[in-house]
């Protein structure tokens, strides 16, 4: 059985492929018959482009995000004082049980299970005890002792990735402009968010990136809003002295994911149960103020499973359809997925025994990319 996304042109294109090969190639695709078919889903990134250009708080999508992973490898070498086993690290759920344990986590989490795991080896060796207070001590500790290197590779590899991490969330000021970021995609209170990108953007530990990623994230979420103040902020980038390439790119994430184009409703909650979710994300206070977004993917496959997904918006190709709750799922995303899909997939898997969905997309992405 194959969706598709009404609104994307390539979607569609996509979906009929597919149909053709596996028309043609029927053979192939004639083994492990299921009660309930298989599903594909074909959707298009344009239908929301506020997620890939989020700063992100769980360890993996923080990974690739701040640092890159191409092929499970990190690059390294910039990274202040690095040693020369280190500059190029691979971080793999299927051969690093401390990466698998932890890629879904949050950053505060990932700090304190380094520290317990090696407090547990210190435990061992009380002669040498010594408390391990911030990164830098761990990552003095880690470096001091080389049998504990040997023994635990794979703990010098995580503390020195978690340290850069930290480094670059210091330097770059990015829990303030995460915050910021999260209000501009979930919440609709256009006044305070021109007030704070405009702070942010005089703010010089505010990387040029970082001040263009918020002037788009406003550019998507309030386009028609009839205060729009855009030509305002494009001038403060300019002040600032943004380069062109830049400034160039707000108008171009406009053309590529506004109103225009998306076929769905991004901003505003669809239903009372919605609006009462995001009232009640708003009152559980401080610790949730950085991971507040949840990407449209999450509401399109949770519609899915209930069997509440619209055919006007995600028709099926040909004329069969679904009776039974879909057993199988494979998403697609045309323009590529991100880590903070890949999380919400992971967790509709835990919480939906009898489900299982697998995300494919043409690229990983990061707010680079």
């Amino acid at each position: 059985m194959i969706r598709y996304q009404l609104s994307s042109e390539p979607a569609k294109r996509l979906a009929e492929c597919v149909k053709q090969v596996i028309t043609k190639e029927y053979e192939l695709f004639d083994f492990r018959r299921t009660e309930v078919p298989p599903l594909l889903l074909i959707v298009d990134r344009s239908d929301d482009a506020i997620t890939p250009l989020l700063n992100q708080w769980t360890y993996q999508a923080m990974v690739h995000e701040l640092l890159g992973i191409n092929n499970n490898r990190i690059d390294l070498s910039r990274v202040p004082g690095i040693s020369k086993d280190l500059r190029e690290v691979v971080l793999s759920a299927e051969n690093d049980e401390f990466y698998a344990n932890n890629m879904y986590l949050n950053f505060a989490e990932i700090g304190s299970n380094i520290k317990n795991l090696m407090e547990d080896f210190q435990r061992r060796k009380p002669k040498e005890q010594q408390k391990l207070e911030s990164i830098a001590d761990m990552k003095a500790f880690v470096e001091n002792y080389p049998q504990f290197k040997k023994m635990s590779g794979t703990v010098s590899k995580h503390v020195t990735v978690v340290g850069e991490l930290s480094r670059l969330v210091g330097e770059r000021n990015l829990l303030e402009v995460s915050e910021v970021e999260q209000e501009l995609a979930c919440q609709n209170d256009h006044s305070s968010a021109l007030q704070n990108v405009r702070r942010l953007l005089q703010n010089p530990k505010v990387t040029e990136l970082d001040a263009a990623r918020l002037v788009m994230l406003y550019a998507l979420h309030y386009e028609r809003h009839s205060s729009n103040s855009l030509p305002g902020l494009l001038a403060d980038l300019r002040t600032r002295g943004v380069s062109e390439k830049y400034r160039k790119l707000v108008s171009a994430v406009v053309e590529y994911g506004g109103k225009r184009v998306r076929g769905s409703d991004l901003f505003s909650p669809k239903d009372a149960v919605a609006i009462t979710k995001q009232f009640f994300k708003g009152l559980k206070g401080v610790e949730n103020v950085y991971t507040q977004h949840q990407p449209l993917l999450q509401e399109t496959l949770d519609q899915l499973i209930k069997g509440k997904l619209k055919d006007s918006q995600y028709p099926y190709l040909g004329p069969n359809t679904l009776r039974d709750r879909p057993q199988d799922i494979i998403v697609f995303i045309i323009g590529g997925a991100t880590y903070e899909e890949a999380l919400a997939v992971y967790n509709l898997n835990r919480t939906n025994p009898g489900v299982r969905i697998i995300l494919g997309g043409t690229t990983i992405h990061n707010t680079k990319r």
